[in-house]
């Protein structure tokens, strides 16, 4: 029941964000930057924006300015944690599954701070994902690192349904502000 409620809910808010405007990222960006920025020295663990995603490239490029090293995530095989690749403004980029992009080459790295796309997004810290679970085992397999979840504010909704395995997050930040949870 509830993963149909879940798919259900997955076509919707993918057809909301399509007409999305990604080069929203630069306000999300503002937002971080000023509210929620990662400590000096944090690994930074971002994502390539997919289709109509917010593009969060200018985080990372301003976090690399910093001083930040940098990771992107590869998609592993179904069932397991995403693994997080180095990454820096203008590396060569692959191709990976499900329409994702990871840096061609580069060392494994665990990051203490992940920006975390996502479909949809309750008050609670509830997360709307693709359906594969990669960031919630990813996020359960951190439990010390900070996680803030990346959207348009319009992905807001009510109510998410959540099973025993959905992380939630503690802030998600859209061009609107930044979220506290308290999750």
């Amino acid at each position: 029941m509830m993963d149909t409620a879940k798919a259900a809910l997955r076509r919707e808010a993918l057809a909301r964000r399509a007409a999305a405007d990604p080069a929203l990222g630069a306000r999300i960006t503002a937002h971080i930057l000023a509210e929620a920025p990662p400590p000096p020295g944090a690994v930074v663990a971002g994502f390539w924006p997919m289709g109509s995603e917010p593009d969060i490239r200018p985080l990372l490029e301003a976090l690399h300015a910093r001083g930040h090293t940098l990771a992107l995530p590869l998609t592993p095989p179904r069932g397991q944690p995403l693994q997080f690749r180095a990454w820096a403004p203008g590396a060569p980029m692959a191709r990976g599954p499900l329409g994702t992009q990871f840096p061609a080459e580069g060392a494994t790295l665990t990051p203490d701070w992940l920006a975390v796309p996502l479909l949809a997004f309750d008050r609670t810290g509830a997360r709307l994902g693709y359906g594969g679970g990669y960031y919630d085992r990813t996020l359960a397999a951190l439990p010390g690192a900070t996680c803030i979840g990346i959207a348009y504010a319009f992905q807001e909704v009510p109510h998410l349904p959540t099973g025993p395995h959905d992380i939630r997050l503690p802030a998600i930040a859209t061009e609107a502000g930044l979220l506290r949870t308290g999750a």
